[in-house]
């Protein structure tokens, strides 16, 4: 017969199950600050109350805003960059795999649609994040360029212009849903990589290829 768990035991798994919870209730406010565009003014009392905890909770978790900020950014970042990782297995074309990581990006805005808000709501700080697709799109751009897929273009000028390109489409994803299809990611994709030096044949082919299935990301 097993034994029952000591109740000192009971009471610390207790305890960390609702720690753990109030931590992850903080990060999940800061993700809805960021993508509602609210991250920068937000102060602490602002971001316990939407979390629905206690103001001093907070410090039992996070030294300051930034922290928990920078946390929630790493989180939510790396779930994307996870799931560009997922839908890109076993392709090994550094061009197709740009292409599959833009046309996925770009679909957000009706997939993922919080995600896509955080995006829209982080801008271009992006691409000083160390997770998500910003340095993913980076090595695959340099890769390309090394395998001699795209043009020599500055890597950090074409990221930026990939970003900004992103961006702009999941805001208008957003601002104007009923004018956005997987046809219009598609063409942007298209032009992305002819910006890259891909041929046009060439760009056109990459960005009508099928894209896994959603459940695959």
């Amino acid at each position: 017969m097993a034994q029952a768990a000591p109740a000192d035991a009971t009471r610390s798994s207790r305890l960390d199950r609702r720690k753990a919870r109030t931590r992850q209730a903080l990060i999940d406010a800061a993700v809805e600050l960021i993508a509602t565009g609210r991250g920068d003014r937000a102060s602490i009392q602002e971001i316990t109350e939407a979390a629905d905890i206690g103001f001093g909770s907070f410090y039992n978790h996070f030294q300051s805003k930034d922290e928990l900020f920078a946390t929630a950014s790493a989180e939510v970042l790396e779930r994307w960059g996870q799931m560009i990782d997922k839908a890109c297995g076993g392709v090994t074309d550094p061009a197709e795999i740009f292409a599959v990581s833009f046309r996925i990006s770009g679909r957000l805005g009706w997939t993922h649609p919080g995600m896509a808000r955080f995006i829209t709501g982080s801008g271009l700080s992006l691409l000083d994040a160390r997770t998500g697709l910003a340095p993913r799109a980076l090595r695959d751009i340099q890769a390309g360029q090394k395998a001699g897929c795209f043009a020599a273009l500055d890597a950090d000028v074409a990221i930026s212009a990939v970003a900004g390109g992103l961006i702009g489409l999941l805001r208008l994803s957003q601002d104007h849903p009923e004018r956005m299809h997987e046809q219009v990611v598609d063409q942007l994709a298209e032009a992305i990589l002819r910006l890259l030096g891909v041929p046009a044949d060439e760009a056109v082919r990459l960005a009508t290829l099928p894209i896994p299935e959603q459940s695959r990301w």
